[in-house]
């Protein structure tokens, strides 16, 4: 296929080449893969900079996005590639290969550091979904980091730099730039721009923004970042966003708000407790969805409200295919007790989906969020679980609502009334407001 690149990927590309450091935040489905593969087609064989590329993706993006975008691009024809995933057979056989760009999911960056003793001769790296590397206690980044000072070049790509608020950046421009505009260590990140919020005694639970410490911060990162928002450039379909409410009758009410408040409640003759604030969040959302674990990891059925709903939702799609996601593995079970469906998988399924093939298909938003591109065979997204993630939330959202889609794209949302259900949909507006703040301050202006 021939690329006729708009202005926006143009100008994206450009930074890349004229920046050996860069943070792109791409918005979801302005091309982040092709703008970037322009830049390595140019580096490696226009201007003969780069002999080796290491892209870093996860894992279904790198076997499949990354793969696909190289060979569906004639301009593209001659940039060899190695795609190393899989067995430990498989990824050496991949890196033993002859090319100029070395795909690998992040899950093995450790492996490849740190036990696969293959040289890390790598002059330039992309990471695909840099919003991954948020963590610095992580395997991933203490990997990568060590390597960091032998690399030439490096890419981070993410729609989603912010997504739990601006302490995620340190870490992912630590891996950047090495520490030069946030600091070396997390501590005196922390201590400069934020202040302590919510603690007990010495031990504090979130840190808030000390005044100005948001625009300090983007000016630290302004000279290597960009950021393009899709409204501003793609003429999308409309998204229209839908809640869908569903309530409780008063027995199973009754059972959340004990569990709730007492962290302890009897469901159906079994005792179920919550040790901490993390698991009594996670057992709400499963009471909200309409079952419980107990401590032996069983599933106790508590109401079908979910999926009288979901129901209600595919027959109003009126023969439209579906998109269900979901977040516990019960939630999957319960689901294909009630539907035919298929599960979103491996490349077969994407294919099979994107053909029109699959009615109604599910899809667990950590496992595929990120890269595939479901536009062609659908328009309707229901969440039938929820998650905290604002980046998983986002991206899975951009599963559908994406460059190629033609129709409107319809996200549902099936919500518990009074439960935490809505507690979630309040907290990812607002994170998203404190990404949006970001990507606004590093916009990309096109006329300069």
């Amino acid at each position: 296929m021939r690329y006729e690149p708009h202005e926006y990927q143009k100008y994206a590309t450009d930074f890349i080449l004229t920046h050996p450091i860069a943070a792109v935040f791409l918005d979801l489905g302005l091309g982040k893969s092709v703008i970037s593969l322009s830049a390595i087609f140019d580096l490696c064989l226009d201007q003969f900079l780069i002999r080796k590329v290491l892209v870093i993706a996860p894992l279904r993006v790198a076997r499949d996005t990354w793969p696909s975008e190289i060979e569906k691009w004639d301009f593209l024809k001659g940039l060899k590639y190695s795609v190393a995933v899989g067995s430990e057979a498989e990824r050496r056989r991949a890196f033993e290969e002859a090319a100029d760009v070395y795909i690998i999911n992040r899950e093995n960056v450790d492996w490849l550091v740190n036990k696969s003793m293959i040289p890390f001769d790598f002059q330039m790296i992309v990471i695909d979904e840099l919003s991954s590397f948020k963590s610095n206690q992580a395997k991933r980044f203490k990997s990568l980091l060590k390597v960091r000072p032998f690399v030439k070049r490096i890419v981070g790509l993410t729609g989603t730099p912010s997504c739990n608020g601006l302490m995620d950046l340190w870490a992912e421009f630590r891996v950047l730039d090495m520490g030069e505009r946030l600091g070396r260590y997390i501590t005196r990140f922390r201590d400069c721009y934020f202040s302590p919020d919510q603690r007990n005694g010495q031990i504090v639970y979130s840190y808030k923004l000390r005044p100005g410490a948001e625009e300090a911060i983007y000016q630290k990162i302004g000279d290597i970042t960009i950021s393009m928002k899709s409204c501003d450039y793609l003429n999308l379909p409309e998204c229209i966003i839908n809640e869908v409410y569903v309530t409780m009758d008063e027995k199973e009410m009754a059972i959340y708000k004990k569990f709730r408040d007492d962290m302890v409640a009897d469901v159906k003759g079994k005792e179920i407790d919550a040790v901490n604030a993390a698991v009594l969040s996670g057992k709400l959302l499963q009471m909200a969805s309409g079952f419980i674990y107990d401590d032996e990891n069983n599933s106790i059925a508590i109401h079908d409200k979910k999926l009288d709903a979901l129901e209600d939702l595919i027959e109003q799609a009126n023969g439209k295919n579906v998109l269900v996601a979901y977040w516990f593995k019960h939630d999957a079970e319960r689901i294909r007790e009630r539907f035919k469906v298929r599960e979103i998988n491996t490349s077969a399924d994407i294919k099979d989906w994107n053909e029109g093939k699959v009615p109604i298909a599910i899809i667990q938003p950590m496992s595929a969020s990120h890269g595939l591109n479901l536009q062609s065979g659908g328009s309707v997204l229901i969440w039938y679980g929820l998650t905290w993630s604002l980046e998983l939330y986002q991206q899975t959202n951009a599963r559908l609502h994406r460059q190629g889609q033609k129709d409107t794209v319809v996200i549902h949302h099936i919500v518990a009334k009074d439960t935490i259900d809505e507690q979630v949909m309040t907290a990812l507006r607002k994170k998203e407001k404190t990404q949006d703040a970001l990507i606004n301050a590093v916009k990309a202006n096109l006329k300069t």
